[in-house]
Order: C-alpha cells, then structure tokens, then sequence
C-alpha cells in the first residue's frame, strides 16, 4: 500500500468514531470502570471484564483476581448515568435497569505464567526482575504515527472523534436539547500523494427526541458540531454532509442494538488506517499485552515521528503468553523514513524496552487511568494525560540518528 498511497495523485480514506452512548462504548466503559475500581484499591490486581447490554439490562463477567472490594452494580449505574441514560424511553435506566454480574478468579494455569515468566522458570533463575512477568496473552499488537496533525494521528480518525466528542458536549451543554445519547461519525478525507487535500464526506448519525425534524437536525447539526471541528480550508462544495441517512433515529442505545465490550477496535486505535492486532483493550489490566504492549507501540512510533526519523511509521510487536521478551519487533515507515531501516530497528531496541514488566513500569500502567480512554479513543487525546502519548525519547533518537536538532 505504501507506494499506492505516496504515489496516487488521489486516495480516499474513511474512519469512524462513536459516542460514549452507543451501546458498545457502554460495554468499554463500565468494564475499564471496574478495572479502575480493582487498581485503586490494588494495584497489582488481575483484571479480565467483559460486559454486555442490551434492553433494561447490564451483564459484567469476567476473571478478576484482587485483594480489593469492588462494587460493581455501582459502577454500572453511574456509568450509564454520566453517558445520559436516565430515562427509561431511551433504552435503559440508571437507576432501574437489571444487572446481572457473573465473576470469578484468574485461571491459575494464566496466573502461574505471568507471575512467572518462561525467563525465570528454567535453570538458574537469577533473572532481572523485569523478566519476571511473562506476557498474559500471545498475540500481535500495533502501534502507529504520522505527521498530518499535531497529536500525530491520522486526520480522518482524528476528525471523526473529535465530531462524537462535539456531539455529546452540545447535547450535554443544551445547545442542540433534542439529542439523546446513541450517536456516530464517519469521516472520508481525500488525499493527493499521500497528503491530506479536503473532506469528501462527513457522516453524523445522532439520536434524537420524537418530534424533531430531520431538516433541523441536519442544520443544528451542520452548523454546531460540523462546521465548528472540521477546518474550513478542509470543506468545499463538493463536500457531501450527510446527517442521519437512515432517516429517524429515535430508538438508539441498548434498546436499538446489543453492545459488547471490545467491538470497536478501530475506533480505539487508528480508524482503519493502520493494522490491528486484534486484540481489544477495554476491561484488561496492564499484564494483558493486548492493551499494554499497543500503548508502548504507539508510544514507540509516535516517538519516532516527532524524532522526524520518518513521516509515517507503523511499529508491530508480538508476544507469545508467559514469555517476557517480545517474539518480533518490526517497524513500517512506508518509505517516509529519512534514515535507514536497520538504524531505526537498533535505535528502538536502544532506547525502548518492551517487556511487559518494563512497560508497565516506563508508562506507569498500574494506575486508575481507563475509563476515560473508553470512549473517543486511546490515542491522540489532547485531553487526556497518557503517558504513551508523551515524545520524551524523540531528542534522543534524533541525536543518535545523526539528526540536526529540529
């Protein structure tokens, strides 16, 4: 793809984003709330929570190991409560749906391998104590950062999730009243030789009272939440603004679709734009590479961008479960880099370990710090203090790049 896309005078690229209401971001949230719930009390707490939804109803489940009393009911209420769920006509109630909650310890059989990794199993034994967590599960994770916005996010995922967050703010702030929770974006960006050129398309579908007209909305729409995230210089008039294309959509949430947690991994992650792992990441605790190893990923290839060692670069990792040291490093810069290959893969090596005990150590990740990341992504949030979103080793790899200081 990458000389398809640097070479083609013109490329369409789509992503979409959703609200904190639609029904599968519930699921994300209430399960990294009970994650949060488990770290505040204990911080070295095993945590695998799944959730689901549907009409009046809320299932947590999962393997959860901890020293630590969790109230998980309440976690649930306050969740749909804080995403706008308080009335029963739209699809489930805080303070009246049913919960069901079904949890149990970790399997010993995982715990026995993470606790203690394959590195200090065998002969000797005399390990770093950063060999001592074997990852929690096998898998392929992926990290990803290019230049065409200032969190180094691709734009269309950017745009997409910044028009959810503007839909919920207006609906929360009053501005357009009528809205309800359920909602979502789609964003299609244009770009010539791989740079971003206009908007071809944004998509908004928002949920709303009985009553309102589709006209209004489009123009309440168009005009408080459209035109006031996507930059000006990006619309023109070819530009196609739809607003629920469907027509009405007034039964919206849990009530118009189940929801489950660690259905929309794009979302999460990069719109589409680069690979996933497959892994979700909601309801997990760090010892789980899944979530853990694709934050140092981004962190490993946002570093690498901001360093200016390449314009684009996509950083794959995989693990096998109960093994410390990452199976396979690799790095993608689809021939933006500006220093060779094999100098990047030895300056990641150099400045980035990516065992699971030292990423959770070098990003802190035995913190209450999920939930929020449960809607409008993990990446790229300016509003949000993450640590894998810092750039503090990109002077570091610019001067052992050989770089001129930015």
């Amino acid at each position: 793809m990458a000389l398809l896309f640097n070479e083609s005078p013109k490329y369409l690229l789509t992503s979409e984003s959703v609200t904190e209401g639609h029904p599968d971001k519930l699921c994300d949230q209430i399960s990294d709330g009970v994650l949060d719930a488990v770290l505040r009390g204990d911080p070295m707490g095993r945590v695998a929570c799944e959730t689901a939804v549907t009409n009046g109803l809320v299932m947590v489940m999962g393997e959860i190991t901890t020293s630590s009393y969790v109230d998980v009911p309440a976690i649930v209420r306050e969740t749909l409560r804080k995403a706008g769920y308080t009335n029963s006509d739209y699809g489930i109630d805080a303070k009246s749906c049913g919960i069901t909650v079904s949890i149990q310890e970790q399997s010993a059989d995982i715990n026995a391998g993470v606790s203690k990794a394959l590195e200090v199993r065998g002969e000797g034994g005399d390990q770093a104590e950063l060999d001592s967590t074997g990852a929690g599960d096998q898998g392929m994770m992926v990290g990803f950062a290019c230049n065409e916005t200032p969190e180094l996010m691709p734009l269309t995922v950017s745009l997409s999730q910044k028009l959810v967050q503007k839909l919920s703010m207006v609906r929360k702030e009053g501005a357009i009243p009528y809205l309800r929770p359920d909602g979502k974006s789609q964003v299609t960006v244009e770009y010539k030789y791989g740079v971003p050129h206009r908007v071809d398309t944004v998509v908004i579908s928002a949920q709303h009272d009985p009553g309102v007209s589709q006209e209004q909305i489009k123009k309440d729409i168009t005009e408080k939440v459209i035109r006031e995230i996507v930059p000006a210089n990006l619309l023109d008039e070819n530009t196609k603004i739809l607003v629920n294309p469907s027509g009405n959509f007034e039964i919206g949430g849990p009530a118009g679709d189940s929801g489950l947690t660690g259905r929309k991994i794009l979302v999460d992650t990069y719109g589409g734009i680069a690979r996933h792992g497959g892994g979700a990441f909601s309801g997990k605790d760090p010892t789980k590479v899944d979530r853990s190893a694709a934050y140092a990923a981004r962190y490993v290839a946002k570093n690498l961008v901001a360093a200016g060692l390449a314009d684009r670069a996509e950083v794959l990792v995989s693990y096998a479960i109960g093994v410390a040291t990452p199976i396979s490093v690799a790095v993608e810069t689809f021939d933006t880099n500006r220093v060779d290959s094999d100098t990047i893969h030895d300056l990641v090596a150099k400045h980035f370990d990516l065992r699971p005990a030292a990423i959770i150590r070098d990003l802190d990740l035995r913190r209450p710090i999920y939930q929020p990341t449960a809607a409008y992504g993990h990446f790229g949030r300016d509003d949000l203090d993450l640590t894998w979103e810092r750039t503090d080793k990109a002077a570091a790899l610019r001067a052992d790049a050989g770089l001129p200081e930015a």
